[in-house]
């Protein structure tokens, strides 16, 4: 079976993600396919929308790419990565310039690749069911996908926060962090898709969410300590801040990735700077062209996907061992290999 399923229902052009063992999480092929009904769909006057959602019986929307794979490849010539993040990030970039409504239904996980095939659409429905998070750099990769341009957006110190400690939001809180557009509870999904679809966006534009979200009563502290010129300044003002909430973050922070906090921290001061979007995926294309070969990321694969033991050894093991030179050669042009877009 088609591991994504497209076809048309009423006025929709309809994509829906069909990889449950793996909770739909993207590959080359299913980017690829996706980019190729949305290119054909743009000029179609039978299509006035797109609904992307992924198969019923399944708990997650997508829980990302096949980390996996990269970290193979990473561990070879890498040629396998830089092709899949090529489909991937054109793919998002369609989305982000996309010409029609494109409502993505985030009912359950949804996670690095899973944020950018929903994120940057403009309709985002997310429901009790829904998990957000940007787990990156634990595992020594980086939150890309247009996390870059994303995540400052959300307001510069939320970004960095769900950036630098991976936080998972749920429910409607992915709606009050600006994640989500719109919320739905799950019970009426199926009824609210095939509405969309047959309809258009009436139904789906009358549920608006205006709730706070949870993390608020924490936004001070987010504010005063996580939009800093550097991670150890981050470090440093939450080891100022008094009360456990910031001691926790602290202790979620120890756990990443040293290299990686500081080439997300860099991507994320960057990516609010950029003038386009498609900037700002080159610059997260040459930062994934180099990750996957950094022994961060492949220690993290083995510490989280393939031992599973959640003890993994980074190096350098502190941040002050990661230099600037280091994240020069990071972020550095890739000369004819730069990623390009049609």
């Amino acid at each position: 079976m088609a591991e994504v399923v497209i076809h048309h229902q009423g006025s929709a052009g309809r994509i829906t993600l069909n990889r449950p063992q793996a909770l739909h999480a993207l590959n080359e092929e299913m980017c690829l396919a996706m980019d190729a009904a949305l290119k054909a769909w743009a000029d179609d006057p039978s299509v006035e929308l797109v609904v992307v959602d992924h198969a019923e019986g399944s708990r997650g929307f997508c829980a990302g790419g096949d980390i996996r794979m990269l970290a193979e490849s990473g561990a070879a010539d890498g040629s396998a990565a830089q092709a899949f993040f090529r489909a991937e990030y054109r793919l998002n970039t369609r989305i982000k310039n996309y010409p029609k409504p494109y409502v993505a239904f985030m009912d359950g996980v949804t996670m690095g690749g899973g944020v950018g095939i929903s994120v940057h659409g403009s309709h985002r429905v997310a429901t009790e069911r829904t998990v957000f998070a940007m787990p990156e750099t634990g595992i020594g990769l980086f939150p890309d996908v247009g996390g870059g341009w994303f995540l400052p957006r959300l307001g510069p110190p939320l970004g960095m926060w769900l950036a630098l400690t991976g936080e998972r939001l749920k429910g409607g809180d992915v709606c009050a962090a600006g994640v989500a557009t719109h919320f739905a509870e799950s019970s009426v999904v199926g009824v609210l898709k095939n509405s969309v679809c047959e309809g258009g966006l009436d139904m789906l534009e009358a549920m608006d969410w205006d709730e706070s979200g949870s993390f608020e009563k924490h936004r001070d502290v987010i504010d005063r300590c996580f939009w800093k010129a550097t991670v150890e300044e981050i470090v440093s003002a939450l080891e100022a801040e008094p009360g456990e909430w910031a001691k926790k973050q602290l202790d979620v922070l120890r756990t990443k990735s040293p290299r990686t906090l500081k080439v997300a921290h860099r991507q994320l001061a960057l990516g609010l700077q950029a003038r386009t979007f498609e900037e700002n995926m080159v610059m997260e294309f040459r930062i994934g062209a180099r990750q996957v070969h950094s022994h961060d990321f492949q220690e993290g694969v083995r510490a989280v996907i393939i031992d599973k033991d959640n003890a993994p050894k980074w190096n350098p093991p502190s941040l002050a061992g990661v230099s600037e030179r280091d994240l020069d050669e990071i972020f550095a042009p890739l000369g004819e290999g730069e990623l390009t877009f049609d």
